[in-house]
Order: C-alpha cells, then structure tokens, then sequence
C-alpha cells in the first residue's frame, strides 16, 4: 500500500509499505479521510519528542473495515478511531487518567498511523458512526473528542459568559460547544479577519483582534486559550472575571512560560484547569457529531490526496483553511 512516511524530521515521502495485517484483538480499515493538526507538524518538524522514526503520521481519522481478528465489528463497518494507546497499568491508568499515561502512546503519534491507504488498530479503539454522519465528517470525531474532555475539566455554569482566545479548528468547536452547553454568550479573539467571519457564522456574539475591544470591565467568568501563545495566555489571565475560571487548551511550547499575578489568583479565587488530549469522550464526541452539533461542513475546508502531502502542510502553515484532510483514496 501507499503511505506518508516521516523518514527523520524535515524529511518525508509517499512510500509503498507492507499492508497491514490484523492482530488478535485487531481491524483493519481503509482510510477514508485522516485531519492534520498541529502535533502532525510538530513531527514533521522534530518537534514532538514521543515520536520515533520512520513514522506514518495521522491520528484524526475514519473509515471502512476491511478486515477484522474477532470482536464485534466486522467489515463494511464505518469507525472513527480513538489513537490513545494507553498501558493500562501505571499510576494514572489505574486510578482512570489515561491521557496522562507514564507509557502514554498514541496511533500516528508514537506508532504508524493512518496518512496511509490502510491502517491497522486495535478494535476496542473503534467507535461506529452514525448512517447520519459521513466517513469525512467523522474524521472530525477525534478533536471533538479532545475539546469536549476540555469542558468535562471545565467547572462551569449555565449563562456564563465566554472568552475564547484563538478561531481555528479546536477555538471553533469549542465555541459550538460552549453555544450548545448554555454560555450566555461568547466573544471570540483572533488577529486573523477571515477566521472570526466563521466564529461568528458559528455562533459567536463579538469578535476582534484583541480583547481591549470589548466593552466588559468586568471580565468574563470563563476565559480558555486555544492557541497556545504565551501573549494570548497572558492576557487571557488579566481577564477572567473574580471567582471565574481560566483554562489553558491550546498547546504552548515545552519550554515556555508565562507570566502571572499569583496575588490575584489568590484575591479573587480564580480557578485555572489544564486539559490534554482525549479521554473517556470519543463516544459522547461520534454522538454530539451525529447529532449536528458541530457544523462539519464549514469546519472541512480542504481535501488532499497522499501525494498531495505537502500541499497540504503548507496550507495548514500558513492559516488559510480551518479543517486540512488527506483522503488516500481520492485520485491526486
């Protein structure tokens, strides 16, 4: 078969590889559509030290089972698949906080994922979609996943007010998300134009390049960044309204930092959650997807084939499309 192999960073090719073969316990399936998010450049770019070399990358993806070792499903079934690889018997496994894992793991991440046209996954990992819900659409199933872990860390209440820092792909599900879960309303900051014109279709109640631009002195009792940029995260800090609560989502480099007034944490009892990744919400995700609270058709703006690879990640670089997918069995 045909596949996006990451050979060392910086370097990478479509490949023919061995075609995979099921274990016990395992699936096969022919990848429909695979989504590109930013841990997928970070390894290209050597930037994700769990990856090993050579890797097939690709852990947002869906598609048809062709071939099956046991277990329910069986071929012809359409899965979205959750790429944790937890161990399942470290500390944080036990007392059931997978995503932080001592041996955490994950397809595409740290083993062959889908950039392929066939992948093989464990089936305990695969999760049915709806006849409602397209095989692409449901390659939108893993971010989803992760943002609505995001509000199962989240504390909150029904009319709060919202501040998102950041309108791309995960800053706009969870703007659905919080427009689905009560928010009283929801102002959204991004310095790029065309991205809040689509926070704003999607929901939105204000947008603007930066926070000074709205009018509540007050601040907002939920503030989350989703862009991981430490001038973002700073000023998302000074505006969490008092007794409010400031979530870090967006995935800051490892050696960042940023400054804080720890004084006015204490003052005004400000509560300040992390959230990783995904964990026991790729069920609920497939759900809320099927159910239509995610408008997938604007979230997917692009469809690439495999030896369209790098077109792709170019146009994931520089900010032009919200949802980048690589379809391997579309013609290129």
């Amino acid at each position: 078969m045909r596949a996006v192999l990451i050979e060392t960073p910086g370097r990478f090719s479509v490949q023919e590889v061995p075609d995979p073969v099921p274990k016990a316990g395992e699936v096969v399936l022919r990848v429909d559509a695979v989504g590109i998010c930013g841990t997928d450049v970070h390894i290209v770019d050597g930037e994700f030290p769990p990856t090993p070399y050579p890797i097939v990358p690709g852990h947002e993806f869906a598609g048809e089972i062709v071939a099956a070792h046991g277990g329910e499903l069986t071929v012809g079934d359409r899965v979205a698949v959750d790429p944790s690889l937890f161990c399942g018997a470290c500390h944080y496994c036990a007392i059931g906080r997978g995503n932080l894992c001592e041996r955490w793991g994950a397809i595409g991440d740290t083993v062959d994922g889908a950039m392929a046209e066939y992948v093989a996954v464990p089936a305990a990992n695969c999760y049915r979609l709806p006849d409602t819900l397209s095989t692409p659409h449901g390659a939108l199933v893993e971010p989803l996943s992760c943002a609505v872990h995001a509000f199962d860390v989240l504390p909150r209440a029904l009319g709060a007010h919202y501040l998102l820092y950041g309108a791309g792909t995960m800053g706009l599900l969870m703007l659905q998300l919080a427009r689905s879960a009560g928010a009283a309303s929801i102002s959204v900051v991004d310095i790029n134009a065309a991205r809040l014109e689509v926070a704003t279709k999607l929901g939105a109640d204000a947008t603007a390049a930066h926070a000074d631009e709205f009018d509540r002195p007050q601040g907002w009792e939920i503030v989350i960044d989703c862009t991981g940029a430490i001038a973002a995260i700073e000023d998302g800090l000074t505006r969490v309204r008092r007794g409010g609560v400031y979530q870090q989502f967006g995935v800051a480099p490892g050696a960042a930092t940023a400054a804080i007034s720890p004084f006015r944490v204490y003052n005004d009892e400000i509560t300040i959650v992390g959230s990783m990744a995904v964990l026991h919400s790729f069920g609920r995700a497939v759900e809320l997807m099927g159910k239509g609270v995610i408008d997938a058709d604007t979230m997917i703006t692009h469809g690439f084939g495999l030896d369209q690879f790098a077109d792709a990640l170019r146009t994931f670089r520089d900010g032009s499309g919200r949802k980048i997918q690589i379809r391997p069995g579309e013609l290129t």
